[in-house]
């Protein structure tokens, strides 16, 4: 690691800002919910079950447990230790199926409690291999497990690397290896019968199931590929698996698909197509497919890109989304394909997770967790009648931040080109001109939306220290189309670098923001475009790049998703002179004066360590200021505690050292 912010005055004192502020926000809340996710309802409407994060302290990653919403308030189902997450309610809502790694941390297992039973959850006969997900089959006789071995790739949104490595148990000589696929490094699918106590695998050898939800009561849809490594992924297909095994592709894309779920009666399988840069971030067009004739009939949903679905009844689909800067929910009906919509709401939806999310009741309310940047997580019942709260997580802590993070309000803009460009923009109270940090979110097809932080433990402390931090979504996020996402596909860093530089001409125009004190932060694509931003205009005072790429030739020879990049760029990295060179924020270091804090964790495959050391030493050797920060038990991204507590306090004194706000 080589890193000009050694144990240095002001990154002591910044490091007690940080954790200061962090205990502030936490402490209050230690061994309480917090980061709520994975609503679900029984159908009446009456039992809620939510996926929370748990801090017990300011040490490691937070363990999760499973809650209810009681009487106004959240109690706690799962037991103590360990961490259980995806409750998920049978349809005559008796039993809660829910995973949890009681057995060996790390390695999620199935678990059920059945109503008016004295004691904890049982465990179901163990995998071999941790559960991703579980659905029960329409009529609640078998519970469908999604297993991914224990060696199988993560996505960046899950910090990259593996779920678990071998070198883990082995000597501290003992060396990588990379080299042909093992068999931990699979995806599959299993059933298990509760009535029985029968587990069986149901995909055969050779299929990789990234994810499946059931299509009627004995068949399952499911996206596959012939691979099992991240890159399968981005050309897997729809797939049937019948009850013997037997495996039938159903659908085929140039994007790519996910989502699946069959309707009880099994007569359609729903799927989201979409323009996808990271697994499982699926946001795009809602599609019908006959399973019988594959036929394919695509859904108007008045512009929202979906990414929930799931069946209400034969007739009845319901789907959660993004359009624009909103959260939408509506109810297909798949008779005649008409929309009714449940919600639009500029609040986010969904909880701790990058897509609108919730579940459906029979009588087709929406369960979820809404927020926004002043609205603590509250899971909520919404429906005709109104909007109902459940229970929410606020506490001093969270009256603390509210106390210092200023307020976010939504703005656009036009990129040169006339393209209009959306954004968060959150201020500190006052009046400015303040000085400004673009927040770039990763992807690039993912987007920003009204929530708490922003999803950025960064942007309220940064706002606390008097910086207006803008949040955009320029062309190749989500919430807009299929076709607002494809922009930036064979371009990046191209036209969507003029839609982060004309929001920042916008803002000085305004009166908003000190053309003189503007900087950048992001992480993964944020991390690339903070790199490459600095090469392209020089009045960038200072640049955070977190997870970046900054030469895609060499990301196209060391990363696991190394054929995406290449898609995405529409360049050869052997042919000389294509956008893998052009791109490259390496390449261009001698247009560079910004002086940058470069970032990674040393355990990251989506964007390897060594994107950030080859653009350090390239603004060092250009007599640029470049610090290099790499975190030995990190992945994709910053996550653990005291890590986290350690790159905000260094995100802070580089911030005041190059452009301090007053």
């Amino acid at each position: 690691m080589a890193d000009e912010l050694s144990a240095t005055a002001p990154y002591e004192k910044q490091y007690e800002t940080a954790q200061t502020h962090l205990r502030a926000l936490h402490e209050p809340a230690f061994g309480r919910p917090s980061g709520l996710r994975e609503a679900h309802v029984t159908r009446d409407g009456l039992r809620t079950v939510v996926t929370a994060d748990v801090l017990d302290e300011l040490e490691g990653l937070p363990r999760t447990a499973l809650y209810t919403a009681q009487d106004g308030r959240f109690r706690q189902v799962s037991a103590l230790g360990g961490s259980a997450r995806s409750g998920r309610f049978s349809p005559d809502g008796h039993t809660l199926a829910f995973l949890a790694d009681r057995a060996e941390k790390g390695v999620f297992q199935l678990h059920l409690q059945v109503d008016g039973r004295l004691g904890e959850a049982e465990a179901a006969p163990a995998v071999p291999g941790t559960v991703e997900y579980l659905h029960w089959s329409p009529d609640g006789s078998r519970i469908l497990l999604g297993v991914a071995g224990l060696g199988a790739d993560l996505s960046g949104g899950q910090g990259s690397g593996v779920n678990r490595r071998k070198v883990d148990d082995a000597p501290s000589w003992f060396p990588r290896i990379d080299g042909e696929v093992v068999q931990e490094a699979w995806r599959s699918l299993w059933t298990y019968t509760p009535g029985t106590g029968v587990l069986e695998r149901l995909s055969p050898e050779g299929l990789n199931c990234w994810e499946a939800g059931w299509c009627g009561p004995d068949r399952v849809a499911a996206i596959t590929s012939d691979g099992p490594t991240e890159d399968d992924w981005y050309n897997a297909d729809l797939s049937l698996i019948e009850p013997d095994g037997s495996v039938r592709k159903l659908l085929s894309s140039e994007v790519q698909l996910g989502l699946p779920t069959g309707s009880p009666d099994g007569r359609w399988v729903s799927v989201a197509e979409a323009v996808c840069s990271d697994r499982w971030l699926v946001a795009g067009d809602l599609l019908l497919v006959d399973p019988g004739s594959g036929a394919v009939r695509r859904i108007d949903t008045r512009g929202t890109d979906v990414t929930r679905l799931e069946w209400i009844d034969d007739a009845r689909l319901g789907y959660i989304g993004q359009r624009h800067l909103d959260s939408v929910a509506g109810i297909v009906r798949v008779g005649d394909g008409s929309v009714t919509e449940v919600l639009s709401m500029p609040h986010a939806c969904g909880g701790a997770t990058f897509h609108p999310d919730g579940a459906f009741t029979a009588d087709g309310r929406v369960c979820t967790i809404e927020e926004s940047y002043e609205l603590p997580q509250q899971l909520v019942l919404i429906g005709p009648d109104g909007d109902q709260v459940l229970a929410s997580i606020a506490h001093p802590g969270t009256d603390y931040l509210r106390s210092v993070a200023g307020t976010a309000e939504a703005i656009t803009w036009n990129a040169p080109d006339g393209t209009e460009i959306e954004a968060i923009l959150c201020t500190p109270d006052g009046e400015g001109p303040f000085p400004l940090v673009v927040n770039i979110h990763g992807g690039p097809i993912w987007a920003f939306r009204n929530t708490w932080s922003m999803r950025s433990a960064w942007v309220p402390l940064l706002v606390s220290r008097g910086y207006a931090v803008l949040n955009p979504n320029p062309r190749g996020s989500c919430g807009r189309g299929q076709g607002f996402a494809g922009l930036v596909v064979g371009d990046m860093g191209g036209a969507d670098t003029h839609d982060y530089l004309s929001g920042i001409d916008a803002l000085v125009e305004r009166g908003v923001v000190d053309e003189a004190r503007v900087g950048l932060i992001g992480a993964s694509y944020g991390g690339y475009m903070s790199s490459w931003l600095v090469t392209q205009d020089r009045r960038i005072a200072a640049a955070v790049p977190i997870a970046p790429v900054t030469d895609w030739y060499s990301q196209g020879f060391t990363s696991n998703i190394a054929a995406w990049g290449n898609r995405f760029l529409d360049a050869d990295p052997e042919q000389h002179g294509t956008r893998a060179h052009t791109r490259s924020p390496v390449l261009h270091a001698s247009k560079a004066r910004t002086p940058c804090l470069n970032v990674a964790g040393a355990l990251d495959n989506c964007t390897p360590p060594g994107q950030a050391q080859e653009f350090h030493q390239a603004l060092r050797a250009h007599g640029v200021p470049s610090a290099l920060v790499i975190y030995p038990q990190e992945g994709h991204g910053v996550r653990s505690y005291p890590a986290q507590i350690d790159f905000l306090a260094r995100m802070l004194d580089w911030f005041e050292r190059y452009m301090p706000a007053d």
